[in-house]
């Protein structure tokens, strides 16, 4: 059940966490699957509508860094980056506190923490503390391993007549998952890309981070096969695209194109559903899980996405596209 964002709404979907139910709610990145983090059936609950392991942690969502200090250890690094970019699309990797709960942390000593900027979310997450709670475990809000939900109506589509109380705070404005850092260890550990871009948190920083490792915790979104749609995904570098398509069009295939330019125009047949990819990184990330849905529902065969370019603010469109198409190698 989809609901307007009103008072008494929010007020009602603060009282069903506090309860112990599931709300799912728009972030600033992607619809989240909530859950009060302290209560382990409630966080039990999530991992069983989305289908996803116990061994891999959830992140847990707080209003102020207040809050976020009740869940886990701040260093000064993370100080300098709470200041520098919550509320916002970053999440950090920190020792859990031995008293803070450890149902969302798959099992590890660490804890995810993100201040989300949406409204709505920070609403929500205000009126939750005035009830008594701390921090709500939300990732997104769709089926474990595909692709995330930008609007109230994907969570619907996703969850279908298992869905939660939905809170609809219209599209996200980022539309791919947050960054992520690993604070547990010195130099930090880049996890994730994401709207916030690794040159501006090493600024913060004052050094470079390490690169993910054997040794990193374990973290949402990292897994190699991820965000995948239904439709077979191929991503593909400009020069090789053409004669991509001429094989398809040898079998026959319909096929669904993302790319900046147009199929060539002897090739058009073979494209059933071509959606302009933006120019800018910041316009891609926010249209990319839209763009797969739309894929998912054109009735087509294979989605060919042009590999976008290479650099740091096109790292988290090329990261969610690499894990997508790795769902269906081989």
């Amino acid at each position: 059940m989809i609901e307007s964002p009103t008072r008494q709404n929010i007020d009602r979907a603060a009282r069903q966490l506090i309860e112990g139910e599931l709300v799912a709610f728009a972030t600033e990145t992607v619809y989240g699957l909530g859950a009060d983090a302290a209560q382990g059936e409630a966080v039990e609950k999530v991992y069983a509508l989305k289908g996803r392991p116990a061994d891999h942690p959830l992140i847990v969502h707080v209003s102020d860094l207040e809050q976020a200090m009740k869940w886990a250890q701040f260093d000064e690094r993370a100080r300098r980056l709470a200041a520098a970019f919550w509320p916002g699309p970053l999440t950090m990797i920190l020792p859990r506190r031995v008293d803070a709960p450890a149902w969302a942390c798959g099992g590890q000593a660490s804890i995810g923490l993100r201040c989300p900027s949406h409204p709505l979310a920070q609403a929500l997450l205000a009126r939750f503390v005035a009830l008594g709670g701390s921090g709500v475990a939300a990732p997104s809000a769709n089926r474990f391993g595909k692709v995330s939900p930008t609007t109230a109506q994907h969570v619907l589509d996703d969850l279908g007549a298992d869905a939660p109380f939905i809170l609809d705070g219209g599209a996200c404005e980022v539309g791919v998952e947050s960054s992520i850092v690993d604070l547990t260890r010195a130099p930090a550990r880049w996890l994730r890309p994401g709207r916030i871009r690794r040159e501006g948190i090493e600024q913060v920083l004052g050094e470079p981070m390490a690169d993910r490792d054997e040794q990193a915790a374990r973290a949402s979104g990292t897994l190699a096969a991820h965000y995948s749609p239904n439709v077979p995904l191929e991503l593909i570098e400009p020069a090789a695209l053409e004669a991509r398509l001429e094989a398809f069009a040898r079998q026959g295939l319909k096929i669904g194109l993302w790319a900046f330019e147009p199929p060539p125009a002897h090739l058009a047949a073979t494209v059933s559903d071509w959606v302009p990819a933006a120019t800018r990184a910041v316009d891609c990330e926010a249209a990319l899980f839209a763009a797969l849905r739309r894929f998912d529902r054109a009735g087509i065969d294979r989605i060919l996405v042009l590999a976008p370019p290479s650099g740091g603010e096109w790292d988290a469109v090329r990261d969610r596209l690499t894990r997508a198409a790795a769902a269906h190698r081989g």
